[in-house]
């Protein structure tokens, strides 16, 4: 009985040890999807164009040392009407990139342009950051800082005026703008709500 137990007891430690490739062979897996293959790369890039806005680097200190990982947050359109953001964190740059916009695919709406510029004035808010857009004539270009600019661009609008207030942080700003656009209304659009001939 002791020869008996030995072996399945033995035997019961390969298949554990087995069972660690397993699992190594699944994380390889995971890491892989997640990094973010060129090939999903190339077929994002032929429906949007992303801007990264930022990229934090984060650390985590445990006993061994310093664990270092990358926030990555992304804007990203077609430049035809609809536009989102997104985040990722990975352990490399490249993979929180390419995570952030797969999560900045799933954000993606869209908004009313006229004549490349948006229908009428209106303001957006996120915490303490203020976004104002302002219609302008053809011809005067996007006149707004980075964060502002790498939305607008996206989007598909070549000519407005914008002021930001209050937090300068990138991803307010950004959140800010995209709340601004989404107050946009046509002249169609307003008819029908209102019921009215304008």
């Amino acid at each position: 009985m002791a020869r008996m137990n030995g072996p399945v007891k033995g035997g019961g430690g390969p298949p554990g040890a087995a069972g660690a490739p397993e699992g190594g062979r699944g994380r390889g897996e995971r890491g892989d999807r997640r990094g973010g293959p060129p090939r999903e790369r190339e077929s994002r890039s032929a429906l949007y164009k992303e801007d990264v806005v930022r990229i934090n680097r984060c650390a985590k200190v445990t006993s061994g040392g310093k664990r270092f990982s990358f926030s990555a947050f992304v804007v990203l359109g077609d430049s035809k009407g609809k536009v989102g953001f997104g985040q990722g964190k990975a352990k490399e740059v490249a993979s929180s990139i390419d995570k952030a916009v797969r999560n900045g695919e799933k954000n993606v709406k869209a908004f009313p342009i006229v004549n490349g510029t948006v229908p009428h004035e209106v303001e957006g808010r996120f915490g303490s950051s203020t976004v104002r857009l302002i219609p302008a004539a053809p011809g005067t270009g996007v006149i707004a800082g980075k964060s502002v600019r790498s939305v607008l661009e996206k989007v598909g609008i070549h000519d407005i005026l914008t002021k930001a207030y209050g937090s300068r942080n990138p991803m307010n700003v950004v959140r800010a703008t995209f709340d601004a656009l989404s107050r946009l209304r046509t002249k169609e659009q307003y008819q029908v709500l209102r019921g009215v001939e304008l």
